[in-house]
């Protein structure tokens, strides 16, 4: 098993380095809560809202959008450039040092 670093930046403004296991099928969103932080990920996954959306800060090469990660983007608040849904995202050794933000709530 081979842990790696991810930077997760709060609604705060706090960092959180957060160790995340490249073994368990984890994407960002699961470990994000794992270590309770405010992410609701209300579809439990499924690209089907926007509630788990991040900003990428970091340089890191990330797979390619799905079509429902886009369409779920395009209908999201507070999208940016460097927007994406922590579930789409799956925990991967290339994923050492990752820096994101957690996008704001939307109300």
């Amino acid at each position: 098993m081979k842990d790696i670093t991810i930077t997760v930046i709060d609604r705060e403004g706090e960092r959180h380095e957060l160790l995340a296991p490249t073994d368990m099928a984890m994407n960002i969103m699961e470990v994000c809560k794992a270590h309770e932080l405010p992410v609701e990920g209300t579809c439990g996954g499924m690209a089907l809202c926007a509630s788990c959306q991040c900003y990428i800060l970091s340089d890191h090469t990330l797979d390619v959008k799905s079509d429902d990660e886009e369409a779920m983007l395009a209908e999201a608040f507070n999208v940016r450039v460097t927007s994406r849904l922590g579930c789409q995202i799956h925990i991967t050794e290339a994923l050492d040092g990752l820096e994101i933000e957690l996008a704001p709530e939307e109300d």
